[in-house]
């Protein structure tokens, strides 16, 4: 491993590496309950930036007038492996994540390094996979990992405050997610629950200041009696991954958390028709005692790979408190966030295989589209789906959600679960076999779409082309809605019309989650570029170029 800075002291500690600048002293503030609940505009310190996961700035420094003088001012060289992260702000610094479990503290005017956390992931499968969220509650900077722990970093010095396993790692379980704080509660949810083992997937909640379990809570019904596994028994019931982490609503004290698809991903190849709780739902659990308190399943026995397992986006719409998810099937569900009941569905048009009753919000199956075992089918979307990961934002102004989505088919085969239980790497439950993308016939080839559409389900506008887009939506007060794309493109729309206001093309294409914070004399916009495992990805940082302006060029420190 390499500096390249000039004075840097090197600390060797337990299983990580800890580089930090010499003679580094800056005051910190730590983070309240009171903080998490009414943040600083300055600050960023939820992976969406609020506990309601909208994913807007409450900032207007940068807006339709002047977003075309933002300039590159630094950027930032990250780990090699999947880039799905976005950074976290608070106090001036940025604390982002790299694949392989690295965090790095970055002075957030200069880009400049105040420390550096790399974990010892040897013999570790998922060494290069997505860490899509860090959390930061007191004076620590906390991290889900990679071979199943959370671990808590100081702050002001990158040292290990306590290190919590959560699961066994060599039975295939990791985290990807990063955590939620709740009422100094660190709250994660496992991956890697393909593999039938007794120990299941489950949402985690550890002491803040300790790392102390609090509660645990099961993702998959274990009941032998649950008939919604059918004859399943509860050994062969798998997944409930957590791919992204929750939401938090401090009135109703409720957390929200989405849950993945059962596996196997066919009905065929679970053994069973039935809806396999609480696969495929989105949980509100009781932060205390990690109660689940209701559960909206939004395809009961979902059966193609076509999860909801993404972010809840709290909005209040005449007077009802509601949380907001779209997943796979491009299906924007609304849910009465104080009881679970149903309040609305809307298709946006491009899934062949379900059925939506807009008003109840309730779907079924479209004849004929069961996946039948080793038999070849043709299905809309692909499993990258209408909406993933990429996560959708909300503006207050307009009353309406900003969504990346892509426009694809495909041609799939089905296998059983046969050859896949003996696996090298453990029994395993995701029986994939051969598939060929395709794109979405109508789209004339395009195969991104940039929609907005309004709380009721009206599209106000929606921007097509041939590249997808490939980052997370970020909005602002300035009237602007940001996306990046595959070809290499940072997209900034005006929320009302849909006009594109700026377009710049850095190196690599857009990836990850954005953000939008405030440093002396100008707002910045910053963003991760970089598409995967191949390449050294950046983070970027642009501020307006303007007179009083100091950071007017990109400064690379590594």
């Amino acid at each position: 491993m390499r500096l390249v800075f000039r004075s840097a002291l090197v600390i060797a500690l337990m299983t990580v590496m800890i580089f930090m600048v010499s003679g580094q002293t800056r005051e910190y503030k730590p983070v309240t309950d009171q903080m998490l609940r009414k943040p600083s505009p300055d600050d960023w310190l939820y992976w969406r930036g609020t506990a309601d996961a909208w994913g807007f700035s409450p900032l207007n420094q940068i807006n339709r007038t002047n977003v075309s003088r933002l300039r590159m001012v630094w950027g930032w060289s990250m780990g090699d492996g999947m880039q799905e992260t976005g950074p976290l702000v608070h106090d001036g610094v940025m604390y982002i994540a790299s694949p392989g479990n690295i965090v790095d503290a970055l002075d957030a005017a200069t880009g400049d390094m105040l420390w550096e956390y790399r974990r010892d992931l040897s013999g570790i499968r998922q060494q290069r996979g997505a860490v899509r969220n860090l959390a930061v509650y007191d004076k620590n900077v906390y991290m889900a990992t990679a071979d199943a722990h959370i671990v808590a970093l100081d702050a002001l010095t990158g040292h290990v405050a306590w290190d919590t396993q959560i699961a066994d790692s060599k039975e295939g379980f990791f985290f990807g997610a990063g955590p939620l704080i709740v009422r100094g509660k660190v709250v994660a949810g496992l991956q890697g629950c393909s593999r039938f083992y007794k120990d299941k997937c489950s949402i985690t909640a550890l002491d803040a200041l300790t790392g102390k379990e609090i509660w645990r809570t099961a993702t998959v019904s274990t009941d032998p009696n649950d008939k919604s596994w059918g004859d399943v028994p509860p050994l062969y019931r798998g997944g409930t991954d957590m791919w992204l982490s929750g939401s938090y609503d401090p009135d109703l004290n409720l957390i929200y958390w989405p849950v993945d698809q059962a596996k196997p991903w066919t009905r065929a190849g679970r053994g069973t028709d039935g809806d396999a709780l609480y696969s495929d739902s989105t949980l509100a659990l009781d932060p205390d005692t990690g109660k689940i308190v209701w559960y909206r399943q939004y395809v009961p026995g979902e059966t193609h790979d076509m999860d909801d397992s993404f972010e809840n986006i709290l909005v209040d719409v005449n007077g009802r408190k509601s949380v907001f998810e779209m997943g796979k099937l491009g299906i924007l569900f609304e849910t009465d966030r104080k009881t679970g009941k149903p309040v609305r569905a809307t298709d946006l048009g491009y899934q062949r295989l379900v059925k939506v009753d807009s008003e109840t919000g309730t779907v079924s199956y479209l004849p004929d589209v069961m996946p039948k075992l080793g038999v070849k089918m043709e299905m809309c979307p692909s499993f990258g789906g209408v909406k993933s990961w990429r996560a959708m934002s909300y503006h207050p102004d307009t009353h309406a959600f900003y969504i990346p989505a892509e426009l694809t088919c495909q041609t799939m085969i089905f296998n059983s679960m046969s050859p896949f239980v003996t696996h090298k790497d453990g029994p395993n439950a995701t029986p994939e076999g051969e598939r060929i993308n395709t794109p979405y016939p109508p789209s004339d080839g395009n195969l991104g779409e940039f929609v907005a559409m309004d709380t009721s389900g009206k599209i106000l506008w929606k921007h097509r082309q041939r590249a997808p887009f490939n980052s997370a939506a970020l909005t602002t007060a300035g009237g602007l809605a940001f996306v990046g794309d595959w070809n290499r493109y940072i997209n900034a729309y005006d929320v009302k019309s849909g006009d594109l206001l700026w377009q710049p093309r850095p190196r690599t294409s857009v990836r990850g989650r954005t953000v939008f914070r405030r440093v002396p004399r100008a707002s910045c916009y910053a963003a991760r570029a970089g598409s995967g495992p191949v390449r050294r990805p950046a983070e970027s940082s642009r501020c307006p170029a303007a007179r009083d302006q100091e950071w007017s060029s990109m400064s690379n420190r590594r």
